[in-house]
């Protein structure tokens, strides 16, 4: 279990790393590089706008590749996906900025965006999947959680990587190529991860199986719709927050307070690394008071969090922003925990890899695609506290919060005799 575990960890890490680099990016450099006929705030828009295509095509990736997971296996998604997410990356850095080519820079970089989470999309639900079903009932949360610690740790190589290109070059430099070096990483993590994936055997849970669905898809939604949206709605808080902090922050903190790049960085990463490491400790808990209980009491603590958190940031003070940043994603850690084992619970082995991942990245297109965008619009017509994004954010999650309460609890209930829930 250890060294599944630590490969599925790995390899989520790396996933995550290309996605949130891309993030990070779009805060800082894009926007003028790629739409700079716009004014700063529409190419920040627009460059956000990019960002949200990788959302979008997140649950076509959990479709297609969930389809495989569920008709060949779960060990096939992982592979495929990653190569798929590390080419797409490093063509990324590759791209040439709008003086060079013109208006096909940003198409280019828009395809290539929907390729990352095309392959991302695919990722998740292989990577816990393979996890979950291979853990022991006990302690599934536990080791489920490992997958849901690697976006933690790419999120923190992506922006480890900008910060010491930040602070070490100048800003001509960075933008004119320091950027696109974090990119260019990414291929080389890639095969690291592919090296890692290479020896891990099939779940015994999906070798279990005796009558494959035919068609994944179409059974999840005949007979599971109704579990897909309310997962997707439940689970939208959860990504607005987390791209609240890593995402709209830093680009409201560097263009509208006039804080240091370096130091918005900083703060972010710092409370990222205290997220990632309660990730097993929230998830230990799940397996002895359930998945739901911990959910509800996150999405609570979100709800009441989203005020205070905007007025930290306001003060442009490193230290209360950290103190506003963590406790918003300490309200997430008690949400996303615990996912690597309580959707999986929720539907039936034969439609498991497309059922939960669909849902999962379904929240990502609510939750992580608008957020930037929403946050950004609303911020550039209030004063120096955004009082209009805490109240979008607290909206999101007292939605999210009904959504919880209607999912039913799961622990201890053994993975392969979950029972379908039907539409």
């Amino acid at each position: 279990m250890l060294r599944l575990a630590a490969a599925s960890l790995a390899g989520t890490a790396i996933e995550f790393y290309d996605f949130f680099v891309y993030g990070t990016a779009a805060a800082l450099v894009l926007g003028p590089l790629f739409f700079p006929t716009f004014s700063p705030v529409a190419g920040t828009l627009a460059a956000f706008g990019t960002f949200g295509v990788g959302f979008v095509a997140r649950p076509l990736g959990s479709v297609l590749f969930g389809h495989f997971g569920d008709r060949r296996g779960r060990r096939p998604v992982l592979v495929a996906s990653l190569l798929l997410t590390g080419a797409s990356t490093v063509a990324v850095g590759c791209v040439p900025s709008y003086g060079s080519i013109g208006v096909a820079a940003p198409v280019l970089l828009l395809g290539l965006r929907f390729l990352q989470g095309l392959g991302l999309g695919g990722e998740w639900g292989g990577a816990v999947l393979l996890t979950a079903e291979h853990a022991p009932a006990g302690r599934r949360g536990l080791w489920s959680s490992f997958p849901q610690v690697g976006p933690a740790v790419g999120f923190l190589l992506a922006n480890g990587v900008m910060l010491a290109l930040s602070a070490t070059l100048t800003d001509a430099q960075f933008a004119q190529w320091g950027w696109r070096v974090p990119f260019w990483v990414a291929g080389v993590l890639a095969l690291g991860g592919l090296w890692l994936r290479s020896s891990l055997a099939e779940s015994p849970r999906f070798l279990e199986i005796d009558d494959h669905a035919r068609v994944p898809l179409a059974e999840v939604v005949r007979e599971h719709w109704r579990l897909v949206l309310l997962t997707a709605g439940a689970l939208s808080v959860g990504y607005a927050i987390f791209y609240a902090v890593t995402t709209w922050s830093l680009a409201y903190g560097t263009e509208r307070l006039g804080v240091g790049r370096t130091v918005m960085l900083t703060c972010i990463m710092a409370a990222v690394v205290v997220k990632g490491s309660l990730t097993p400790l929230v998830a230990l808990l799940s397996d002895r008071y359930g998945r739901r209980t911990l959910c509800l009491l996150g999405c609570t603590a979100a709800a009441l969090w989203m005020f205070p958190m905007v007025s930290l940031l306001a003060t442009g003070t490193p230290l209360l922003m950290f103190l506003g940043f963590l406790g918003a994603l300490l309200a997430f850690v008690m949400m996303f925990a615990v996912l690597g084992a309580y959707l999986p619970e929720l539907y039936e082995p034969r439609v498991r890899c497309t059922g939960a991942a669909v849902g999962y990245n379904l929240g990502g297109v609510l939750g992580g695609a608008l957020t930037p965008i929403v946050a950004t619009a609303i911020a550039e017509h209030s004063g120096r506290v955004p009082w209009g994004v805490g109240a979008y954010l607290t909206g999101v999650a007292l939605f999210s919060l009904g959504c919880f309460a209607l999912l039913p609890e799961t622990r201890p209930v053994e993975v392969v005799a979950a029972e379908p829930v039907a539409g």
